[in-house]
């Protein structure tokens, strides 16, 4: 066992987690930092399931062999460096992108065989680029989200477009082209268009997806926090599953209620990001030393800095304040 972890007040600092919980490689005598053994996904559950799921390009592995389970109704983040297969990942849970090994399923049933009118009824991709090809006016852009429902409109249909654009904030953008926003407010459009394609419960009951490609990415602060508490209310609230690529781990911290932390196509640890993302698995993934504190309304979070030619692992971490 690493020293370290034998140390009570280096623990300590991680004692005091929402439910007095310490991350799960704290009650091991592994090393520090080792992924947590994958929860069992049964093919025929509920939710968002892959196995096994690995990507070649030529001779690079972009992903080796990812499970991940997410069910309808929670905030799911992947987590890692560029290059880390993130969106590669996202692309393969969209559908957009068979997997030379492994499946994923939805609610049971394999992903490749749904077919790709019904998925676009119940599965909505906010992707990493905001651009469009065409001038657009917003609410125009909005409304393509629609297009999956033209045959079986619903009844408020003529309204969904700008009850989304008021939901992502960008109703005064209605009439403006899209060529001339600016990133952030693009971005917002488009989450907008991602919202109205999924607006409604499925009258079957199926289950409602919207998977985001760094939605905070363009947005400046108050919108990075807005959007997220958005996606995640519509979880609590409608039951409907989250799952975004991030970079800010605060972020994933606050809004996200598991993770997924990957590093050159491979799984490194997953679970409730207070446990996940310790200083051991920051320091090992991101090269980077951290120090867990609590923001004042109680959430944890993490003071980054870089790593320093000093070896960060004699540096003693605080208590959550």
């Amino acid at each position: 066992m690493n020293a370290r972890l034998r140390d009570p007040d280096w623990r300590s600092a991680w004692a005091e987690l929402p439910g007095g919980e310490l991350p799960h490689w704290l009650d091991t005598d592994s090393e520090a930092g080792q992924v947590a053994a994958t929860p069992a996904f049964e093919a025929t559950g509920q939710g968002l399931g892959a196995r096994g799921i690995t990507v070649r390009a030529d001779t690079a592995v972009l992903l080796q062999g990812l499970d991940l389970h997410l069910s309808a109704g929670e905030v799911g983040v992947l987590l890692g460096p560029n290059g880390a297969g993130k969106s590669t990942l996202l692309s393969v849970l969209a559908g957009l992108r068979r997997p030379d090994a492994g499946q994923v399923w939805l609610d049971g049933a394999p992903l490749a065989d749904l077919d790709p009118q019904a998925l676009a009824c119940r599965r909505a991709l906010l992707a990493q680029d905001s651009a469009v090809a065409f001038d657009f006016h917003a609410r125009e852009l909005v409304e393509l989200g629609r297009y999956p429902h033209r045959l079986q409109p619903a009844a408020d249909e003529a309204s969904i477009a700008d009850s989304a654009m008021a939901c992502a904030d960008v109703g005064h953008l209605a009439t403006r082209s899209v060529l001339g926003l600016s990133g952030g407010e693009r971005a917002r459009v488009q989450l907008a268009r991602a919202l109205a394609q999924v607006w409604h419960a499925r009258p079957d009951g199926a289950s409602r997806w919207l998977l985001l490609d760094e939605p905070t990415a363009a947005l400046d602060l108050r919108h990075q926090h807005e959007t997220l508490a958005t996606v995640r209310r519509w979880a609590r609230e409608q039951g409907v599953g989250v799952l975004a690529v991030l970079h800010d781990l605060n972020l994933a911290l606050r809004y996200a209620d598991r993770v997924w932390v990957l590093d050159h196509g491979r799984l490194q640890a997953s679970g409730a990001p207070a446990q996940v993302l310790t200083p051991a698995l920051l320091r090992r993934v991101w090269q980077v030393q951290a120090q867990p504190v609590r923001d004042a309304d109680g959430c944890p979070q993490l003071l980054v800095g870089a790593v320093t030619a000093v070896d960060s692992s004699h540096t003693r971490l605080g208590r959550f304040a």
